[in-house]
């Protein structure tokens, strides 16, 4: 049986030369972009590993962007600025002798909590995706993305959707703190009781 890490950030000593999916491109971008990308802050990369032979089973990236409206649907473009705040998965790959294990699901199960997360803090209408080909559009419409309307490829889920895909409150049914005179209505934490 394979075990595999939770997604984690790349080291520099992770094996990423060897790293062989079926698309060339996501090769090379692993292997000569990734870590380059994540200590400039351009994207976080995330690999998992297999903890019996250390080797990079798979890994995807995410990057703050943003969608204009002429290349948006109505569902984005609803009570959206323009450019249209979004979490794009710049990469998402699965190493061929990890294919069929249920790793690249994984992998993008895990995106999905790191964008609402994310959009949490910064703020996002959707998560995106530029499937790189056709196989890869039927993988993302599998788990709930849809295409833009002359977007090519460019795919999307609204991050309420996300929320409720993943079980997670949306922003509208958190309970909110109350300002009263301008401080919160609550008690405070006494961090020495923990």
């Amino acid at each position: 049986m394979t075990r595999l890490s939770t997604p984690r950030a790349p080291l520099g000593t992770d094996p990423v030369r060897e790293f062989q999916s079926s698309e060339e491109s996501l090769n090379a971008w692993l292997r000569d972009r990734a870590l380059s990308n994540e200590r400039a802050g351009n994207s976080r990369t995330f690999v998992s590993i297999d903890l019996d032979t250390g080797l990079v089973a798979g890994y995807y990236c995410m990057c703050a962007s943003a969608l204009v409206h002429e290349d948006a649907n109505a569902v984005l473009k609803k009570n959206s600025p323009n450019p249209i705040p979004v979490i794009l998965i710049g990469r998402l790959a699965v190493d061929t002798q990890y294919e069929g294990l249920g790793l690249g699901r994984s992998l993008l199960q895990d995106a999905l909590s790191k964008a609402v997360t994310a959009a949490r803090i910064v703020g996002s209408r959707a998560l995106i995706v530029h499937a790189l080909n056709e196989s890869a559009a039927r993988f993302y419409e599998k788990y709930g993305f849809k295409m833009v309307p002359h977007g090519g490829r460019v795919m999307y889920m609204l991050m309420a959707d996300i929320e409720k895909s993943i079980g997670e409150p949306s922003q509208d049914e958190r309970p909110s703190e109350q300002l009263r005179g301008g401080v919160l209505d609550r008690q405070p934490t006494n961090l020495s009781d923990s």
